[in-house]
């Protein structure tokens, strides 16, 4: 009986997110009258789901080594306001020109790079103060969070970085054509760091490393790991992929508001737990972190198509979370 009963939790532990993401979609298409189910819409989504998709990937990696990286949203606003105003007015150093505004051609994906440059270094930082001075992830990145909005209000001065040039919002709502289908841009950049994430979390002694270190850290560090150098490079890696997001979200919007991304960090944990992976560390996938991402995406779609309150919202999908984490717990228990 009790073998019976693990077989099927380790089922509903492995297929119930497929499960219940199809259920959801079925549900708000029947409430809706097939609204939810336009192609319209469905694009919509995938463009709100993309950006917290690639926040999301970096910190399964984070939390598969059983940390934590609560600074993603601020850092998601630095670099968006850093690389909008390198969009617009070039980069300069008080009255020296370093890089004068370019084709935007060009200005575009540079842009994508000074941002995921940003994000990279401020994830550094949290990564040094963590393995370099023992301070537990929670306290570092709370406050990395307040130190990256902090900067980000100061660099616009409390302004959003616009008008932007109207190719920006152009690249942002931009549809690449695959065949007989049309991907928004957003989407297939993320679908992309969706790839190489789970390739490299899978595929590469780093991957496997990352699972060691959050399986039993003591073990990886005596079987020769590298834990600091490791976990130096999954919380730059995890601020990298904030950074991109911050450009992405912009570009997006048209416009580089340092006020956005609030709460941000949140909706990428819940789609990262969602997803299955355990927040005691060791245990994940980015597979999974895809899916939980497209679970919140319709949740939050759905009930706006409903027009339940934004109140009642947070309450349903603090329930999701907290039905996702005891799964997890009652899982691992056996």
């Amino acid at each position: 009986m009790t073998r019976k009963r693990t077989l099927n939790l380790a089922v509903l532990s492995q297929y119930g997110i497929v499960i219940f993401l199809v259920l959801l979609c079925a549900y708000f298409t029947w409430k809706t009258g097939g609204i939810f189910a336009t192609g319209e819409n469905i694009s919509n989504v995938s463009r709100q789901i993309a950006i917290n998709t690639i926040l999301a990937v970096g910190l399964t990696f984070v939390i598969i080594t059983g940390g934590i990286d609560l600074s993603v949203g601020s850092v998601l606003a630095l670099a968006g306001v850093i690389s909008m105003t390198f969009l617009r007015d070039g980069f300069s150093i008080g009255a020296m020109t370093i890089l004068p505004v370019l084709p935007i051609l060009f200005a575009i994906p540079l842009s994508a790079v000074i941002a995921s440059a940003v994000g990279g270094i401020t994830g550094s930082f949290s990564g040094l103060v963590i393995t370099r001075f023992r301070i537990a992830p929670f306290v570092a990145t709370l406050a990395m969070m307040t130190i990256a909005r902090g900067l980000a209000y100061v660099y616009t001065d409390g302004r959003p970085v616009s008008p932007l040039p109207h190719e920006v919002g152009d690249f942002g709502a931009a549809d690449i054509p695959l065949g007989l289908i049309h991907i928004p841009a957003l989407v297939l950049i993320a679908l992309i760091v969706v790839v190489i994430g789970h390739i490299v979390l899978s595929r590469t002694d780093f991957g496997r490393h990352v699972y060691a270190i959050g399986g039993n850290e003591e073990a990886a560090r005596l079987s020769g790991i590298n834990v600091s150098r490791a976990k130096l490079k999954v919380y730059a890696l995890c601020g990298l992929l904030a950074g991109l997001s911050g450009m992405l979200l912009a570009a997006r919007l048209a416009s580089g508001d340092p006020k956005s991304g609030m709460m941000f960090e949140l909706n990428a944990i819940a789609a990262v737990v969602l997803g299955g992976t355990s927040l005691m560390g060791g245990r994940g996938t980015v597979i999974g972190t895809l899916l939980g991402a497209l679970v919140i995406g319709v949740l939050d779609n759905g009930l706006i198509l409903l027009d339940v309150s934004a109140f009642y919202q947070m309450v349903a999908k603090g329930f999701v979370i907290l039905a996702a984490v005891i799964l997890d717990r009652i899982t691992r228990a056996d």
